[in-house]
């Protein structure tokens, strides 16, 4: 929205020329999210206080966290509000990227809002069942690469995937042979769709499991956030592109103000989540943000930084894959519990402690992700 102000008044007011830069309006977006979220954050924690909305603790996690319960869940309302407005508000809205990253933000925010209702009404920790929500994930998946493809028939986006260290290894995810015909063509994208689902699902649901700990999600989610800033920038940018070897997508510049955004409001966020915790982010907020993660990867063409750029996240997957897949399989737990950073709980580790180098680990990870743009 205040874009368009450049158009109307840089020539009356010479300092609507700093509107035209993405850099300038990704630097408003992160401050606008940021205090929004600061300025939002007591008021929401008061109306879910009033409203009775707060956590139910599992009884089988570490003893510790049973002092939680009742405290105000679903802030994920606040986390993507934050986003979403400052978004509206400085980006271009005639960027169909734009729309497409926060109608998949809203739609994942949905699914988890739906999730943290029905764990409020029933009073416990259970919400949809899981073949519910998977299944609404793979939808809204499905739906954004589906949009996806159809952005590739105009030349707005490429199916191909871009591999790290590799500059000349960029397979097409469809089948050659398919395409040939119209009434198998769309059966040419299934590699590519069951790619995107899987990011996207996958990357939701990792998120989703790290936030287990006070601050411990959304601290990662701002490291994260911040990597894919760089990379969005970079992407859109043609003479760094082209320096970096990296295919440019000019109208994915658009997306550094959205990513720009998910960094102030998850910082405004953590102001209130941070341990003790006043505020849980809940489903919404989690999917929302793992959601958002994985599909500005997709869009800028860094699918398989995606695991580097969220370390964390996949750690805490991974650990839960082996968990259950080692006690079905053998009837022995790897663990003594997951995720991952329950376990670390009870080793004895302070809640403080694992958070704070789970932060260093992902800023690792993330550091890693960035040095790939030159080793190719």
């Amino acid at each position: 929205m205040f874009y368009y102000l450049y158009f109307w008044l840089h020539n009356q007011i010479h300092v609507f020329n700093l509107f035209r830069y993405i850099t300038f309006r990704t630097a408003a977006a992160s401050l606008t999210a940021l205090f929004l979220s600061l300025l939002l954050g007591p008021w929401l924690i008061g109306k879910l206080r009033e409203f009775q909305v707060g956590q139910y603790i599992r009884e089988e996690g570490p003893q510790s966290h049973q002092s939680k319960a009742g405290t105000p869940t679903m802030g994920g309302v606040l986390i993507v509000l934050c986003i979403i407005v400052p978004t509206l508000l400085w980006a271009d809205l005639g960027n169909p990227f734009v729309w497409l990253v926060t109608g998949v933000t809203l739609a994942f925010a949905a699914i988890g809002f739906w999730d943290d209702f029905q764990k409020l009404r029933h009073h416990n920790n259970l919400g949809l069942r899981a073949r519910k929500k998977f299944f609404l994930q793979i939808l809204v998946s499905f739906v954004f690469a589906v949009i996806l493809v159809l952005m590739t028939a105009k030349g707005l986006y490429s199916t191909a995937l871009t591999f790290p260290f590799f500059k000349n290894l960029r397979p097409e995810l469809t089948i050659a042979v398919l395409r040939e015909h119209a009434w198998t063509y769309p059966l040419a994208f299934l590699p590519f769709f069951a790619f995107v689902i899987f990011l996207l699902v996958g990357s939701s649901n990792a998120v989703n499991l790290t936030d287990g700990l006070d601050g411990l999600a959304i601290g990662c989610v701002i490291i994260t956030a911040s990597a894919l800033t760089v990379l969005t920038y970079v992407a859109g940018h043609a003479v760094l592109a082209e320096y970096l070897d990296l295919e440019h997508l000019p109208r994915v510049a658009e997306l550094t103000i959205f990513c720009g955004a998910m960094v102030g409001s998850s910082l405004g966020f953590l102001w209130y989540n941070a341990y003790p915790a006043e505020i849980f982010m809940g489903d919404v907020g989690s999917l929302a943000l793992g959601g958002a993660i994985a599909t500005v990867a997709v869009v800028i063409k860094q699918e398989l930084l995606l695991p580097f750029i969220g370390g964390v996240f996949v750690v805490e997957a991974l650990s839960v894959i082996l968990q259950v897949g080692s006690y079905r399989m053998r009837g022995k737990r790897i663990f003594k519990m997951a995720p991952i950073h329950h376990h670390f709980e009870l080793t004895g580790w302070k809640e403080s402690k694992i958070i704070a180098r789970f932060w260093i680990v992902a800023l690792i990870f993330a550091l890693f992700a960035l040095t790939t743009l030159k080793l190719r």
